[in-house]
């Protein structure tokens, strides 16, 4: 088989986050912090039950805090169908998250990205051409008609759908295990798509051995795999990863034990085995956080996911528990941080003068059978 290179057409707003951070006007730049939060909260305040603002975990404190809901994409996703009166949808998150904000969202709602720049390494890691690929060549191997593809939320519109056509579903950190006990009653293989350590961490967890799961590689014919190989699987898991989650190592836990004696390390599972395994507890940003909220007080705790979750966390639980970075350098998502309060004060007030700066909107193609696979989501708990 000839492995095509061809890439779909991006529209306006796809090349723009991918290529370039679009300027400010120069009337956004140089702005205190109070004048910031004091328009911000003007606009917020003129646009009523019009707006809603949704900030993710993993978003800079000076934007959270002007977020009507925070939380990871699975909470966020369920909190837009709670203002079916709303006309905007502001998501302080990153591109992928904006896309599925717009799936779910009803036809007269627009949704907004402060910064068209804020994208994810993770989801760049598979495009719709190599998931096309991928499915051609499991079919030539005879297994693709047993096989059900699940992605993870941190994915393009075009994969959600591509997943959801072929009986599929979407899922998120939270509700990992769950999909993967649906999507093995449904049919005898998963493929899990495009973070390799949330899907091998999440189906260790659940009791599949090792050797029931195998990589494939979308830069290699055949994902690098013989038919023998995935006869042989359960899990077929493709070759991505987060950027930040795979900068935690064992070598970090054993530093913060020594440090630290008695300290409890709870990871994200976006992180490498080895660390999920040397980690005492893991789990999504919601269960990082009600676990270290409801821990007993004088516990101190290591937290390996991204800084500025970390960081508020520590401040809220203070000074009854410690809370520490295992990172010592601290892991920046440096796309979420892209989103800026300048940028929300932008759109915000684009938004009073009747321009829907940076639009979100997922072309009806793929709209159709994204939300089929959103919603299976939305079910599986």
């Amino acid at each position: 088989m000839v492995r095509s290179t061809f890439l779909p057409a991006l529209n306006e707003v796809e090349r723009a986050s991918i290529h370039e951070r679009q300027p400010l006007p120069d009337a956004y730049l140089g702005l205190s912090d109070d004048e910031m939060a004091a328009r911000i909260a003007a606009a917020r305040a003129t646009l009523g039950d019009r707006l809603v603002i949704l900030g993710h975990h993993y978003q800079r404190d000076e934007v959270i805090r002007f977020a009507d809901y925070t939380g990871d994409s699975f909470k966020l996703a369920r909190a837009i169908a709670r203002h079916p009166a709303a006309d905007f949808i502001v998501f302080c998150g990153v591109h992928f998250m904006a896309e599925s904000a717009d799936i779910l969202a009803l036809p007269h709602q627009q949704v907004i990205l402060p910064d068209l720049a804020a994208g994810c390494s993770m989801a760049d890691m598979a495009s719709p051409d190599q998931l096309a690929v991928c499915w051609t060549e499991l079919e030539q191997m005879g297994v693709a008609g047993r096989v059900v593809p699940v992605t993870y939320i941190n994915s393009a519109a075009s994969i959600k759908a591509f997943v959801g056509e072929r009986g599929g579903t979407v899922c998120t950190s939270s509700n990992a295990a769950a999909t993967l006990e649906w999507a093995w009653r449904q049919g005898e293989k998963v493929l899990f798509l495009p973070d390799q350590h949330l899907g091998r961490n999440t189906a260790w967890a659940a009791g599949v051995p090792l050797d029931e799961m195998v990589l494939w590689d979308p830069d290699e014919p055949f994902g690098s795999l013989t038919r023998e190989a995935v006869e042989r699987a359960r899990l077929i898991l493709w070759k991505g990863h987060c950027s930040v989650h795979e900068r935690f190592t064992v070598r970090q836990i054993e530093a913060v034990r020594a440090a630290h004696p008695g300290v409890r390390v709870i990871v994200h599972p976006e992180v490498p085995f080895d660390v999920l395994r040397a980690a005492d507890d893991f789990g999504s940003t919601e269960h990082i956080l009600k676990t270290v909220r409801e821990a007993p007080d004088g516990t101190t705790w290591a937290v390996g996911t991204e800084v500025h979750l970390v960081h508020r966390l520590a401040g809220e639980v203070a000074p009854e528990k410690t809370v520490l970075s295992l990172d010592s350098m601290g892991c920046l998502c440096s796309t979420m941080f892209r989103v800026s309060p300048n940028h929300l004060l932008w759109v915000l007030e684009g938004l009073l003068e009747g321009r829907a700066q940076n639009r979100i909107t997922v072309p009806e193609r793929d709209k159709k059978f994204a939300r089929i696979a959103l919603d299976r989501m939305l079910t599986i708990t």
